[in-house]
């Protein structure tokens, strides 16, 4: 048999056109809709799953070796947290702001956790989730605020970046919603595109390994 330079091969005289093999990285990631874990809306299995994995929320508060532990050993004991004005405030603007967002920027709120393609234990809930035209997905964040923001809050753009990586999304509108006393001070938010970041990913990705591996190790004993 002799291979010709055109991906063809010359055997007693016949000629056997030979597809080229695809590269493994050249496959589409598996799209997003097929990984969906729960639904806030059932909110017992949507805490469940929450608990198995890291979420974005989570990650927003992976600056270093520190907040590792600390997040861990949330994840391990459980948070005394349970909302406060604050939180209960935010959610109640949520939808109002969500319909702003579809309205101008065609992204749908959106309640599914997500898990990451090949990992099921990297997870995020954007608040909003739309695909483009040219089939390019784009993601949503909500945030309601009492303070003038001068840059975006690092955890916020963590939080972001993991949303981007889970989903496989190339950028998200950050919508925020400054009030005063809990009354908007705006008749519209504001917001700022966030373009992905492979090297801020690729850091947030250990951090968050290094979570999971510390809490599979206190459930293990």
């Amino acid at each position: 048999m002799v291979r010709t330079r055109d991906s063809a091969a010359v055997q007693n005289g016949v000629v056997t056109v030979i597809q080229p093999m695809l590269s493994l990285w050249d496959e589409p990631a598996a799209d997003h809709r097929d990984r969906i874990v729960a639904r806030a809306a059932d909110r017992v299995a949507w805490l469940r799953a929450r608990s198995r994995g890291v979420t974005a929320t989570d990650v927003a508060r992976l600056s270093g070796s520190a907040s590792v532990q600390t997040v861990a050993s949330e994840k391990i004991n459980g948070s005394g947290f349970g909302g406060n004005a604050y939180t209960d405030h935010g959610r109640a603007r949520e939808p109002e702001i969500a319909r702003w967002v579809e309205r101008n920027y065609g992204i749908s709120a959106s309640d599914s956790l997500f898990h990451a393609a090949g990992e099921t234990t990297h997870l995020a809930t954007p608040d909003g989730v739309g695909v483009t035209a040219s089939g390019h997905l784009e993601l949503a964040e909500i945030k309601t605020t009492s303070s003038a923001w001068r840059s975006i809050p690092r955890s916020y753009l963590r939080q972001v970046w993991w949303q981007q990586y889970v989903l496989g999304a190339e950028r998200t509108l950050l919508v925020w919603e400054q009030h005063d006393h809990f009354v908007p001070t705006n008749a519209e938010p504001e917001f700022r595109w966030i373009d992905r970041d492979e090297s801020q990913i690729h850091l947030l990705v250990q951090l968050a390994d290094q979570v999971l591996r510390i809490v599979a190790a206190a459930r293990a004993r």
